[in-house]
């Protein structure tokens, strides 16, 4: 199943992370690392995220990441799913509320591979 497979994958980019603890981007931050995932913040908002370096978009990231778990709106996914493709990272996590059919689409024909599902139920 796609969902497992991603989740065997350990090092991951969540884009949308936050420092705030009630938003999802924080808590999906949080629980990746504590399970022993290389999580990586991305959002260009923030210098760090609980105390890690927070980095301003995907080619910033001092490697590649194997998933990007995104929990941004699909009005700024577009430009985060064209620098995945880019740089060659097939993996795309989409957290509910985070897709619509344009993004899919968009997913669809670079030839990425995408899951809808909240991260916070896989790891469980």
């Amino acid at each position: 199943m796609l969902e497992e497979m991603m989740m065997e994958k350990k090092v991951w980019a969540v884009v949308g992370a936050n420092e705030d603890p009630e938003k999802f981007g924080n808590r999906i931050y949080k629980r990746l690392k504590s399970k022993g995932y290389r999580v990586y913040p991305v959002n260009p908002n923030y210098e760090t995220i609980e105390g890690d370096k927070c980095y301003k978009d995907l080619s910033s990231l001092p490697e590649k990441p194997e998933v990007i778990d995104m929990v941004v709106n699909p009005r700024l996914g577009a430009k985060v799913i064209e620098e995945a493709s880019e740089l060659g990272i097939k993996n795309i996590w989409l957290q509910p509320g985070t897709y619509n059919d344009e993004l899919m689409n968009m997913i669809s024909e670079k030839g990425l591979t995408a899951v809808k599902a909240c991260v916070l139920v896989a790891i469980r």
